[in-house]
């Protein structure tokens, strides 16, 4: 069964820190290119944040390197997403995506890459 289920997100004001996570069930998240996105009202869904099946590799988005850090960790099933000196921009709708099997690759940050999404988690900075 596929499940992703984010948590954690809230409204804090700049300069705050709020960390996501998301919780997969074994088969999404076993093996798969995990990733965050976002999006605000009006706007596409972009993509923040991704990590290889391992772990090793990360992927930002230029908007959120160097205050964005995304983790996994395998025995839980989980990938977090750090985010610090939060500001107003990034007042959005969090989605956790996991890759699939399958399916054509775009890169770690284009949401057609990814076939598993959550339902997300609202993250509002004001």
């Amino acid at each position: 069964d596929v499940q992703l289920v984010e948590s954690g997100g809230g409204v804090v004001q700049p300069g705050a820190s709020l960390r996501l996570s998301c919780a997969a069930s074994k088969y999404t998240y076993n093996s798969n290119f995990m990733g965050w996105f976002r999006q605000a009202p009006g706007k596409e869904r972009e993509g923040a944040a991704g990590i290889t099946s391992g772990g090793v590799g990360t992927y930002y988005a230029d908007s959120v390197k160097g205050r964005f850090t995304i983790s996994r960790d395998n025995a839980k099933n989980t990938v977090y997403l750090q985010m610090n000196s939060l500001k107003p921009e990034d007042t959005a709708m969090y989605y956790c995506a996991a890759r699939g099997y399958g399916g054509n690759w775009y890169g770690p940050l284009e949401k057609a890459s990814y076939g598993y999404w959550g339902q997300g988690t609202q993250v509002t900075v004001s």
